[in-house]
């Protein structure tokens, strides 16, 4: 089971955006390592066109890095073939590599689905060392710079960007803050990718 922490947003230290790092190349996610650095994001465009998500199901499973093509198109075999089922399979399989060489973890956990409705929509830290995201289409994840006033408006990252948030595990109260962008009721659609470590109850 996932856990998190929630957080009120700060209410009176000045916006300070010192602590993510944003580039348009996969190395600017290696500054994560940085112990001031709480967000690293690797701005790229979206590697799907429109796909189109009505019989998409959920995925989750942990496996070795190398495997997670695999379990994807294997996953998705049941389903009538998309174009862009590869390309999903590819990229992820790519991002858990990327994930695997900064964290040094053979193993990880991967999710893929569907959002439809409002998901994590509160501002919250995870619970987690490091959590790779992407938003492949639709609204991408949202935070907050350290030090936001109540109320501010939160930053986002694009489909297609790549974030790497420092959780409470690493980073403990200066962990990154974000949510999901609130969508429920508007007719949108998300298509989210989660790599995490492996989590130590969960096998195969």
């Amino acid at each position: 089971m996932i856990q998190t922490i929630e957080f009120e947003a700060p209410r009176t230290a000045p916006i300070s955006p010192d602590h993510v790092r944003i580039g348009g190349d996969a190395s600017i996610l290696g500054r994560i390592d940085d112990p001031a650095v709480t967000l690293a994001i690797w701005q790229r465009a979206s590697p799907l066109t429109r796909p189109t998500l009505e019989d998409f199901p959920a995925l989750r499973f942990a496996c070795d890095m190398r495997s997670v093509a695999h379990r994807i198109a294997e996953a998705l075999a049941p389903l009538p073939p998309r174009d862009w089922h590869h390309l999903l399979a590819a990229d992820a399989q790519h991002l858990a590599l990327l994930y695997a060489a900064l964290t040094g973890q053979d193993r990880v956990d991967v999710r893929v689905e569907r959002v439809t409705g409002n998901g994590c929509w509160k501002f919250h830290a995870d619970y987690v060392a490091l959590r790779l995201i992407t938003t492949y289409c639709g609204q991408a994840t949202q935070w907050l710079p350290q030090g936001a006033t109540a109320g501010a408006e939160p930053r986002a990252l694009s489909a297609g960007d790549v974030g790497l948030f420092k959780g409470c595990e690493r980073a403990g109260d200066q962990a990154i803050i974000h949510r999901s962008p609130p969508i429920a009721g508007s007719g949108e659609d998300r298509l989210l990718l989660v790599i995490d470590a492996e989590w130590p109850e969960r096998e195969g």
